[in-house]
Parts: structure tokens; sequence; C-alpha cells
């Protein structure tokens, strides 16, 4: 259940629409189930605003889609990513709507889409070597509700790649920018605009790369005000992050356009 699943529910009891019990017995629910190799956080929706979302590596077809039978019976919706060719074929065969993002290596499943919160977030890789993480990201924003633009091969090895694409980046509410090798492309970026950055290192480079290690330690050592790093290839917690800031921008600009309205005469 979703703070807005909630809200409507007790705005119905409210109403007269639907009985204490029934209310009682939604939020009395237990808020787990144990499946004896899992366990299913079923109140994760209502604490954090979206489901738990399974991360397939080291989990068999079996496990993943017992959890997601789970998650999609309580929320309507479950995100699962670093999949396989063989997680992919057993969901498709126990939930035909399944959608295999083969480049993101992730699968969605959902019994409605959300409805896309305004603003826009930005998704900048630097190389298409890039791609799978800046995939997950975006397909991570676009899941949980929000407008994702994707910028691609704009890395600083020829910079008017990124200049031309310049005004799109700006517009955005919250920038997502994915890099390996040296990862310069965040604070090339972090210099041109003035939105919250969430920089994402990929184990993507030769030798003396350590398998992502320069690209963070690039990163986190940026002279750029105002990014934030998260984890070598993490795509999913830099879209999950970045969902979360788009979300309360798309909070205040509702707030503020109701204030206005209020003291309209």
């Amino acid at each position: 259940m979703s703070p807005t699943e909630a809200l409507t529910l007790l705005e119905r009891f409210r109403n007269g629409q639907v009985p204490v019990e029934k209310v009682l017995q939604a939020f009395q629910a237990a808020p787990v189930v144990d499946l004896g190799f899992a366990v299913v956080d079923q109140h994760r929706a209502l604490r954090k605003g979206f489901p738990e979302v399974i991360f397939g590596a080291s989990k068999t077809p079996e496990q993943v889609v017992a959890i997601a039978g789970e998650i999609l019976a309580a929320d309507g919706r479950v995100l699962t990513t670093r999949v396989t060719s063989e997680h992919a074929r057993a969901m498709k065969e126990k939930f035909p709507h399944t959608i295999h993002h083969e480049a993101a290596r992730c699968l969605t499943l959902e019994t409605s889409p959300l409805p896309k919160r305004p603003g826009v977030i930005a998704v900048v890789a630097a190389g298409t070597t890039d791609l799978p993480v800046a995939e997950e990201a975006a397909v991570t924003a676009d899941f949980m509700g929000n407008t994702v633009q994707r910028i691609y091969d704009v890395g600083v090895a020829g910079l008017h790649r990124l200049l031309r694409r310049l005004p799109e980046i700006q517009s955005a509410n919250v920038v997502i920018v994915v890099a390996g090798m040296e990862a310069a492309l965040p604070s090339v970026v972090g210099g041109l605009i003035g939105r919250p950055i969430i920089g994402v290192p990929t184990s993507v480079g030769y030798g003396s790369h350590f398998g992502g290690l320069t690209a963070l330690l690039g990163m986190l050592n940026s002279c750029a005000s105002g990014l934030t790093v998260v984890n070598i290839d993490n795509g999913f917690g830099a879209g999950y992050a970045a969902s979360g800031i788009n979300a309360l921008a798309a909070s205040s600009s509702s707030a503020s356009a109701a204030s206005l309205s209020a003291t309209q005469p």
C-alpha cells in the first residue's frame, strides 16, 4: 500500500464508502511475507512511496518469480534489477506482461503505469560503453513515475557533443551523469548547470582504471559544487535518488501554485 492508496482509503472511510473493518484490515495486515529464502517487505511503499525492488543477481529465477509475485499482489508493480535471460524467461512464463529491458538488465511489471509527475530527469552518459548503467538509471527513474531525457555519447573527448545538448540538460530538475575512464564528464557538467547532479562511476576503462575505482575517486574529488556520487555501476541507486529529488521539486511546485492561486482575488 502506497501513501496515496492509504490516503484514498481513509478518505473513502470518511465519506462512508468503506466500513471501518476494511480499513482496520488494510492497516493490520502483516508488514512482511516470509518465503523462507526471503522476507518480503510489504510496507516499503507505505514508508518510501515505492515498493521493494528486487536485486536479481545471485537469486535463482524461481526465487525472483516468488518474490515478484508477493510484491505485485501487494503493490501492483515490481522492478527487478541485474537480471539474466533466465530470470526474464521465468518471469514472462509466470507474468506474460513482464517487460525485459535488456540493455538495462532490468525487468518491469505493473498492473497500471504510474502517472508522470512534472519535471524531467536527464540521464547523461559519456560513452556507448556506459549505456548498461545509464539505462538502469533511466529505466528506474521512468518506472518510478518520472519523465526521462536520455543524452548519450557526449563524453569530454568531443566536448562539442555535450554543448549542443546543453539546453536539454539545463532544463532538467536533476541530472544523472554516467562516466567511466577518468570520469571527467560530471565535473564539466557541474560547471555548466545549477541543478543537482548525481555522478555514477562505471567500471569501464583500461588497467589502471581498477574496475571503476579511478572513476569513483575522480568524481569524489571533483571541484564542481553540487555533485553527489553513488557507487560504481549503481545506475539503480542514481535513478532512485533522482526520482526522490524530482518528487520534491514537483511537490514544491504544486504547493507554490496552490498558494499563488489562493492569493488571487
